[in-house]
């Protein structure tokens, strides 16, 4: 596993031991950057489910400026603090240990906003259509926002979940990314 392309080009990463984390590979990490960018111009990230980090490190790589990582499990939070300092991204990195509904509300207390959330749930335990609406809930979305899941092809997640509508979904062999934008809710009234 390695960063693919952007500032920190070729430089390994760690993944998380066992077998609880499934890492992204790599083709499907590019393909992932090839669908929502593949660079930045600034902008902050959500990355989840962050496992290794491996996504927001990439995201951070091709020019976001701050990433929040999340995952509630303590040998990921290690690895990604040893990822995101072998990357020298001490500084654009914030790392938290929690369940993402919990992390979700502190962060929405903060008044966080996010331009790029990264979803990467473990496959049997994905609740994205839960997230998304908590994001929103909480005001941590914009109309800039994109979400971008990754799960199972067994998962037929909702075309619309929210004010967001998919307008992008890849499948590489088990795994479907989808992409979510903000859409414009207009209503034409009738006049009496």
């Amino acid at each position: 596993m390695r960063v693919i392309t952007g500032k920190r080009k070729g430089t390994r990463l760690k993944a998380v031991p066992g077998a609880n984390t499934r890492p992204t590979s790599d083709r499907v990490k590019e393909a992932l950057f090839q669908m929502i960018g593949p660079y930045f111009h600034g902008g902050i990230g959500l990355d989840l489910y962050a496992g290794s980090g491996a996504l927001g490190i990439e995201a951070l790589s091709r020019g976001l400026e701050k990433v929040y990582f999340a995952d509630k499990a303590g040998a990921a939070i290690k690895v990604i603090r040893e990822n995101v300092k072998n990357c020298r991204f001490e500084n654009e990195a914030y790392i938290y240990k929690r369940e993402a509904a919990a992390l979700i509300k502190h962060l929405g207390d903060e008044k966080r906003k996010f331009s790029l959330v990264l979803l990467d749930p473990p496959y049997e335990e994905q609740q994205l259509v839960r997230d998304i609406t908590l994001m929103q809930d909480f005001e941590l979305t914009t109309p800039e926002t994109m979400i971008v899941t990754e799960h199972a092809t067994a998962i037929a997640l909702s075309e619309e979940i929210g004010h967001f509508r998919k307008n992008r979904a890849k499948t590489y062999g088990d795994t479907q990314i989808s992409m979510y934008t903000y859409q414009n809710i207009e209503r034409n009234e009738q006049e009496w």
